[in-house]
């Protein structure tokens, strides 16, 4: 990096998560020959409006004109995105003003910058509905408008961004159905439009893309799953929880093979940023680590008809989550193959049957909820099984035993090995009770009347033990005196 006096050389400025808390000084606008600034992670103040507008009498084709990258994400920055900024900035190729407090529309200028390929827009305050400049952003392939109170429909010409890798709308009030143009965006790897207010039922054409996640909870959608989502390999993050949707589960999600193998690091998500994932009964931000991410989530649906077996042969699945739905049928025996599962959630069905003893070989296992269902029997023990003790997860059952007080009866204790342990432990913890109890009272009895009784039948005993504490009680009568006595009189000494 070189700079003469003025700085007219100066084309790469990083200051990120340095501690800045002022505006950004108009010197650094003036830098021609500028190509990169990243100063995210700061608390830099102040609009925008003020920082990139063109003061009098200046060269808007020197001013910032070589500027590839822009990025100021995570700052105090307010107030609209200048409206000229891709004719102020026309080489931008990658623009970052995510986590600030931008309002107003999206400026139309984006639409001019022809090398763009990530506009990181997500976290602001903007509004208004999607513009419709996307047919010549050719080269684009990061878009994030989440987290703003955009309106609208997404326009058809977004199917023109053939380069599109990542689509991220979520946290909006878009609405509408999907466009069939988005099929033509065959790179599609990441789709996010959780949270919004879209409808119709969902695009079969999703499942000829190469999918690694796909998020649509929170909307309308409804209709039956597409037997088409099967087809995507690469599929990690399948969740289409708070919807409307109907019908059966498919059995051939068992053919999702991204549930069974873990991807290198290095071959995902340079450029992504985080993702929330329902995971242990709560909302968790996965960012690193999103490739090691393996969640199913098709709860608060309609979803009717039995848990598919071939589910149970997807070996990797963290989080599996078919809560809130009208499924029937047994709890599969084979969930115990699920090794790596930490979140299990069936609760509010009408799942009946017994809990498979093989439940108890989930290690992993932290969350876990049946409650509400039809199920019966006895709870397995054993292993991770122990560590939850929160009787909530079962309630709303016919179940027996631990950590439920109702009892289960003996028979059905005897029919299991570990339950007959338990059995065992529990007689032989009522012996020790009786014990305990009659040993304190034979304690009481020795005591007592070997202390009191003997002073009750012998009389010369009874008036040696009476003079004993009458003379105890004056030898300290005379001590008391005699130490308030010497006090009195040092004090009057003083």
């Amino acid at each position: 990096m070189a700079s003469n006096s003025k700085g007219d050389y100066l084309a790469y400025i990083s200051l990120n998560n340095v501690g800045i808390s002022d505006d950004i000084p108009d010197w650094v606008w003036m830098l021609s020959s500028m190509e990169y600034l990243y100063l995210s992670d700061n608390q830099i103040r102040g609009r925008l409006l003020n920082s990139l507008k063109l003061p009098y009498g200046s060269d808007a084709n020197l001013r910032c004109s070589k500027l590839t990258s822009l990025v100021l994400a995570n700052n105090l920055l307010w107030g609209p995105i200048p409206e000229n900024i891709g004719e102020i900035m026309p080489r931008l190729t990658e623009l970052d003003l995510s986590g600030n407090f931008l309002n107003g529309s999206i400026p139309s200028s984006i639409g001019i910058l022809k090398d763009l390929e990530a506009l990181i827009l997500s976290d602001n305050c903007l509004a208004g509905e999607l513009p419709g400049f996307w047919k010549d952003l050719k080269h684009l392939q990061h878009l994030d408008l989440a987290n703003n109170h955009l309106t609208g429909s997404i326009p058809s010409s977004m199917g023109f961004l053939h380069s599109l890798h990542v689509l991220l709308l979520s946290n909006n009030n878009l609405n509408g159905e999907l466009p069939s143009s988005l099929q033509n965006c065959t790179n599609l790897e990441r789709i996010d439009l959780g949270e919004n207010k879209f409808s119709g039922k969902l695009p079969t054409w999703m499942g000829e893309l190469s999918l690694s996640i796909l998020r649509l909870r929170v909307n309308f959608f409804s209709g039956n799953i597409p037997r088409q989502l099967c087809r995507l390999s690469n599929l990690h993050i399948l969740d289409l929880a708070h919807n409307n949707l109907s019908g059966s589960i498919p059995h051939c999600l068992g053919n999702l093979t991204g549930f069974v193998s873990t991807p290198e690091s290095s071959e995902v998500y340079v450029k992504l940023e985080q993702i929330l994932v329902v995971t242990k009964g709560k909302e968790q931000e996965y960012r690193n680590i999103l490739y090691l991410v393996k969640t199913i989530d098709l709860s608060r649906n309609d979803l009717s008809g039995k848990i598919p077996e071939e589910i149970m042969s997807l070996l990797q699945l963290g989080t599996l989550n078919l809560s809130m739905n009208r499924l029937t049928g047994k709890i599969p025996e084979k969930i115990g193959n699920l090794k790596m599962l930490e979140t299990l959630d069936f609760s509010i069905n009408q799942l009946s049957g017994s809990i498979p003893q093989s439940l108890s070989s989930l290690t992993f296992l932290s969350h876990l909820n049946l409650s509400y269902n039809n199920l019966s029997g006895k709870i397995p023990s054993g292993n991770q099984l122990q560590t939850l003790n929160d009787s909530s997860m079962y309630k709303g059952n016919q179940l027996c035993g631990p950590p439920l007080v109702t009892k289960c009866p003996g028979g059905d204790e005897a029919s299991q090995g570990p339950s007959s342990i338990g059995g065992d432990g529990e007689d032989r913890d009522g012996y020790e009770m009786l014990w305990f109890y009659a040993s304190m009272a034979l304690g009481f009895v020795v005591g007592f009347w070997g202390v009191c009784g003997t002073l009750l039948i012998k009389k010369t005993w009874r008036h040696a033990y009476f003079r004993f504490f009458n003379d105890m009680k004056d030898r300290l009568f005379v001590v008391v005196a005699v130490n308030v006595a010497r006090l009195k009189r040092k004090m009057e000494l003083e």
